[in-house]
């Protein structure tokens, strides 16, 4: 049945499927005893990605650029590249290839925030990233959420990648504690003298022009306790495993190295531990310091372990959510208060209509 889009200011029917399946219906009794752990929410702030319609795909549009970037540009930038790419390896024929070089060179030199390109539509959007939140702070993830059988901390291990094949689809159904959280945040938007007139403004607008949320996926972040509350030490993750390793990474190299206690270029391995530990025993301040970070990372690799204190400040893997906004022609865009760290420009050396790279003018 088709319900068709609402108009302006209204909201979309809502489908709401019981889960029947077990794996389902533990997901579901999950996210109701979250929701009464961590009934609040804390918003951080717009993230931003590129989604793609194309001919036959209804309300349906596919992500193509992850709703992970700070600003509107870097997913300019990310779309840029996708469809330089596109031009040089995928393009049928030269028309084609002229009509996304077309679209490139527009990337370059605007803030443009939806483009049609070889008969796809394609549009910057923005989501609201928060987290539940509770008396005892920033939810954890949940024990249902995906973990590998066997936790593999190698640097170069692969990972999937942040909303990786997702189609956002106003009309699919959801179950019960999604519909409620939808139901829950459709009014969500900015209050208080904290934010500018500006970002208020747009805020209360975007009611009424994106009536209707969509709850993307859930990520992972390493957050630090900070006074009341928490700050991000990364970005998003897509799983708690992959935030864990986020935080490895920075005891085991990052940190160190930028606190001159390894040398560039070397890392806090099984040997470089022992070795730490035994200099530590001698007295080296340097090796001691060392040894309590391999004693960090050897506690955060023990297990799902989701809170560590090291050095004196609590770390934690954060289950963080992001809200897309909805209106009758689809998902929202960035909005004019919305900030860009950086101006558009030219990230990939020119090509030529049968696909070659021209050397830089």
């Amino acid at each position: 049945m088709d319900r068709g889009d609402a108009g302006p200011g209204r909201s979309r029917p809502m489908v709401v499927r019981v889960p029947v399946e077990p794996v389902e219906a533990a997901v579901e009794a999950d996210a109701v005893d979250a929701a009464a752990r961590a009934g609040d929410v804390a918003v951080r702030g717009p993230l931003f990605g590129v989604a793609a319609q194309g001919p036959g795909d209804g309300p349906r549009w596919r992500v193509v650029v992850a709703v992970a970037e700070g600003c509107p540009q870097q997913a300019r930038d990310g779309l840029n590249s996708k469809l330089w790419f596109r031009a040089k390896d995928e393009a049928g024929d030269r028309a084609e290839r002229r009509d996304l070089l077309a679209a490139v060179a527009r990337l370059e030199s605007e803030r443009v925030d939806e483009l049609v390109a070889a008969g796809t539509r394609y549009r910057i959007v923005r989501a609201e990233e928060y987290a539940g939140a509770g008396p005892n702070g920033i939810e954890e993830p949940r024990p249902t959420d995906p973990e590998p059988l066997v936790p593999d901390w190698a640097r170069d291990a692969k990972e999937q990648r942040i909303d990786d094949g997702l189609v956002l689809d106003p009309d699919a159904p959801v179950t019960p504690a999604q519909a409620l959280e939808q139901l829950a945040l459709r009014a969500l938007h900015y209050v208080g003298d904290r934010f500018p007139a500006d970002v208020r403004a747009d805020s209360r607008q975007a009611l009424a022009t994106h009536p209707d949320v969509l709850l993307l996926p859930p990520t992972f972040a390493v957050v630090e306790q900070s006074g009341n509350g928490w700050k991000p030490v990364s970005g998003p993750h897509p799983t708690a495993h992959a935030a864990r390793r986020s935080l490895e990474f920075g005891l085991t190299w990052a940190w160190p190295r930028m606190r001159g206690l390894i040398p560039v270029g070397t890392d806090l391995h099984a040997d470089a531990r022992t070795r730490a530990a035994a200099d530590g025993a001698q007295g080296d301040p340097h090796a001691v310091e060392l040894a309590a970070y391999a004693e960090a990372a050897d506690r955060l690799r023990a297990g799902r372990v989701n809170r560590l204190e090291f050095q004196g400040t609590v770390y934690r893997i954060a289950r963080t959510r992001r809200l897309l906004r909805w209106g009758p022609d689809g998902p929202e865009g960035p909005r004019p208060s919305d900030l860009n760290t950086q101006d558009p420009a030219r990230i990939h050396l020119p090509l030529d209509e049968d696909g070659n790279v021209l050397p830089e003018d």
